[in-house]
C-alpha cells in the first residue's frame, strides 16, 4: 500500500546525464541512476531518484508554466529548511539546484518518506471501510489544528510572511489571477469576485498555514492510517489567517452532494468520511477560533481552486503542456463557480437543499 511511482509521462523525462552529475557533485552519490515519476498531482512535478543506495524525491516546476511565485523552488526548499527543525511532520531537505541547465529548470531534493497517500481511487489491496475513513478524516483535521498552532514568535517562523493585510491581498490576487487565465465566462466565480472584496473579515490571529491541505498532500502510516506521518508540497505555504487555509482544505472537500466532477478528484464523499459540516466542527473544538464568517472563507477556497485548475487548463489549451489530464479541468471550474455561487445565496457550505 506505499505510494509507488510509475513511469515518466511523455514531454515530461528529466536528463539524467545531468542530473547524475549533479547527485555526484553535491552530494557524492555514484552508481546508476534511476529515475522514476509519481503519477499525481497537476502542479509542480515529483520524481522518485535513487542512486548510490540512497532514495530522494525531487521537485521541479511543471512544463510549460510561467507563474514564478506559484512555482518558485528557491522559495519552498527555504521554507523546508525553516520548517523541518521545528514542525516534525516536513520532510528534510537535502539540496537545491538553481541551474536550469541540469534539467531544464531549477528543482530541489529532499528525503523520501514512505507512506500511503490517499489519491483518486483507493490504494489497490486497501479497504476504505467507513470506520478506516472516519480515522483518517479525523487524523487530518487535528494535523491541521496542530499546524495552525505552531508557536510563531517561539521557532522565528514569523518571517516567513506578511500576516497584515493577507486576506485582502489574497482576495485580489486570485481575482487578478483568474481574470489571466480566463477562458469563459463562469457565472458563478464572476459573482464571488463581486461578493468577496466587499465581505472580507476583521481576520484571525495569524498562524503558519499550508495552503494546499488535503488528502494527497498527506503521508498516512501503512500500518496504522489513522496517523500521519508528513505533510508534503509546502510550495504556497506561509504565515497569514488559518482560516484561509481551512477554506481551501474544504473546497477540496467533496461531500456526498458536491458536484461528481469533485467526488471524482476526492475521497473525502465515502461513507464514514466527515462531512464540510463536521470537518468545521471538529476544527472549532480543536483550536477554538471564531467560524462565524466560514462562508467567506468557503467561497474564497472555492474561487481559489478553481483559479488553479483554469490556470493549468489555459495551459493546456494554449499548447504549453501536453498531460491529457489537463483537458477536462475546465469542468472542476466550472463546479466550484456552482459551489460559490450556492454558498454566496444560502451563507452554508454544503447542505444547500
Amino acid at each position: 500500500m506505499v505510494d509507488q511511482p510509475t513511469t515518466i509521462r511523455p514531454g515530461e523525462a528529466l536528463d539524467q546525464t545531468q542530473l547524475a552529475a549533479f547527485l555526484h557533485r553535491e552530494l557524492g552519490l555514484t552508481g546508476p541512476l534511476e529515475v522514476r515519476q509519481f503519477p499525481s498531482g497537476f502542479s509542480n512535478l515529483t520524481y522518485l531518484v535513487r542512486m548510490g543506495g540512497r532514495e530522494l524525491v525531487l521537485r521541479r516546476p511543471p512544463m510549460g508554466a510561467n507563474i514564478k511565485s506559484a512555482h518558485d523552488m528557491a522559495r519552498e526548499h527555504r521554507l523546508l529548511v525553516a520548517l523541518h527543525p521545528v514542525y516534525p511532520l516536513v520532510p528534510q531537505p537535502v539540496a537545491y539546484c538553481a541551474d536550469p541547465e541540469v534539467i531544464g529548470a531549477e528543482f530541489y531534493l529532499m528525503e523520501r518518506v514512505e507512506g500511503l497517500i490517499l489519491r483518486q481511487r483507493p490504494p489497490q489491496d486497501m479497504e476504505l471501510t467507513p470506520v478506516l475513513m472516519r480515522q483518517i478524516a479525523e487524523a487530518a483535521v487535528a494535523t491541521l489544528a496542530q499546524l495552525h498552532q505552531t508557536d510563531l514568535q517561539a521557532t522565528g517562523l514569523l518571517a516567513l510572511g506578511k500576516p497584515e493585510g493577507y486576506v485582502q491581498r489574497q482576495v485580489e490576487g486570485w481575482i487578478g489571477r483568474y481574470r489571466n487565465a480566463q477562458t469563459e465566462t463562469v457565472p458563478g466565480l464572476e459573482l464571488a469576485a463581486e461578493w468577496l472584496p466587499a465581505q472580507q473579515p476583521a481576520g484571525q490571529a495569524p498562524a503558519l498555514i499550508h495552503n494546499d491541505y488535503k488528502y494527497d498532500n498527506l503521508v498516512l502510516d501503512p500500518d496504522q492510517p489513522g496517523r500521519v506521518k508528513a505533510v508534503l508540497d509546502w510550495e504556497m505555504a506561509t504565515i497569514g489567517d488559518p482560516l484561509m487555509d481551512l477554506g481551501t482544505t474544504l473546497a477540496y472537500w467533496a461531500d456526498p452532494d458536491s458536484p461528481e466532477v469533485l467526488k471524482g478528484f476526492s475521497l473525502t464523499a465515502r461513507p464514514g468520511n466527515l462531512s464540510r459540516q463536521e470537518v468545521l466542527e471538529r476544527y472549532g473544538q480543536l483550536t477554538d477560533r471564531s467560524l462565524a464568517h466560514f462562508p467567506f472563507y468557503y467561497t474564497f477556497g472555492c474561487l481559489k481552486v478553481a483559479v488553479i485548475c483554469q490556470q493549468i487548463y489555459a495551459r493546456y489549451q494554449r499548447g504549453l503542456t501536453q498531460d491529457a489530464r489537463f483537458a477536462g479541468l475546465i469542468h472542476l471550474v466550472r463546479a466550484f463557480g456552482q459551489l460559490c455561487e450556492q454558498t454566496i445565496h444560502t451563507g452554508r457550505i454544503s447542505n444547500w437543499g
